[in-house]
């Protein structure tokens, strides 16, 4: 369990360095939060923070007491959640950073997290659902029936809280029950932001949970909606990008995914729709076609888990039929009767290879015998037969 010495001086840390700041990451990997705490707040440089970021962080340590965002999280119902707290969630938020190949922006040095559900539990079996913030009807309908199912399947859904398919997502999941709904914020997590979601994002706090590195109060800028989507990314098994522009920043959250060997997921849509063009780039660069919950469910989840059978079109009366019995059925005529010889011919077989399979086939109502020789059924020929009229 994290100290409450450590806890101050991350809860310092998160009000006066940006999320994911490189610097400040490894000088607290390589000293320890306290001390990098102790000596930004006095102004004595740590690390290879450069002079050029070094006045704007001790600018804000100066006179600064993080107990007073503690004690605001505390009436808003949040906490902070620092590595070595039980629910911080190990397995999601451990990265390599820097050097050839890693990644330039580091794991959070810890959480702001609102609501009741242990963090770890939340993310241990999750999906992210994001997209466009200008959706269409279709994209928010998939959004909600995703996430519905996705919940309903006993995985958690996670997104970032704003218009369009992100706020689709929390509502799906929402109605579905069960499982939570975790909602990423690029501000602090007692801050409405959308203002339009403000009730949105209150019953996420009340049945999942809201998380964000800022501390309260905090508001977003450009830059922490874009490191606030590798959390998303992190949190998460898998990333399902419902419907997204050439642009959307939702590439940007499966592009981390992708760069942590979690699962990435695209839904298709009209080649014609603008808004489609980004899941369609996905797919081109390898995600995961899926279409339904069961789909989604069957990537996140333990092998045999959940899995998603393959859509089929309606039976066939020949379904299933071995291959001979199957060319004479075809050779058979709609409207006029044929004899076993002509039939034979026409099925490229023998009259008595005719004679032993027409009998089953007229037991199973698919041929009638007629005094010029055989010819199908409605049923013979996939047709369902209308009830007389009454």
């Amino acid at each position: 369990m994290t100290g409450d010495e450590e806890r101050v001086a991350r809860a310092g840390l998160s009000r006066i360095a940006e999320p994911g700041d490189p610097e400040v990451f490894r000088a607290v990997a390589s000293l320890g939060a306290v001390e990098v705490w102790e000596s930004l707040r006095r102004g004595v440089p740590v690390g290879r923070l450069t002079q050029g970021v070094l006045p704007g962080i001790v600018a804000r340590a100066d006179g600064l007491d993080p107990r007073v965002d503690l004690d605001r999280a505390a009436r808003a119902g949040a906490r902070l959640v620092c590595p070595g707290d039980p629910e911080w969630p190990d397995g999601r938020l451990s990265w390599p950073t820097g050097g050839d190949g890693d990644l330039d922006d580091p794991p959070p040095l810890s959480l702001w997290v609102r609501g009741d559900w242990p963090l770890a539990e939340a993310a241990a079996r999750s999906a992210a659902v994001v997209g466009a913030r200008a959706a269409s009807s279709y994209g928010l309908h998939v959004a909600a029936d995703l996430a519905a199912g996705i919940a309903t399947g006993g995985a958690s859904v996670v997104s970032g809280g704003a218009y369009g398919i992100d706020a689709a997502a929390h509502r799906g999941a929402l109605a579905a029950g069960g499982s939570p709904t975790v909602a990423v914020l690029a501000c602090g997590v007692d801050v409405a932001y959308p203002r339009g979601n403000d009730r949105l994002l209150g019953a996420v706090a009340e049945r999942g949970l809201v998380v964000s590195e800022l501390p309260p109060g905090s508001h977003p800028t450009r830059r922490r909606f874009l490191v606030r989507n590798r959390l998303i990314a992190a949190l998460s098994v898998g990333t399902v990008v419902v419907e997204a522009a050439a642009r959307s920043g939702s590439l940007a959250t499966a592009d981390r995914a992708r760069k942590l060997n979690r699962e990435v997921m695209a839904v298709p849509g009209p080649v014609t729709s603008s808004m489609s063009t980004g899941c369609h780039v996905e797919l081109r660069r390898g995600a995961t076609c899926v279409t339904t919950a069961r789909e989604v469910l069957e990537l996140i989840s333990r092998p045999g888990e959940h899995v998603a059978t393959e859509p089929r079109g309606p039976v066939d009366v020949r379904d299933g039929l071995p291959e001979t019995v199957r060319r004479v059925l075809d050779a058979v005529p709609v409207r006029r009767s044929i004899g076993v010889a002509a039939l034979a011919r026409e099925a490229g077989t023998s009259p008595i290879v005719v004679q032993q399979v027409m009998p089953p086939l007229e037991a199973h109502g698919l041929v009638q015998r007629t005094p010029e020789g055989w010819r199908l059924t409605a049923l013979g020929t996939g047709k369902v037969p209308t009830s007389p009229a009454r």
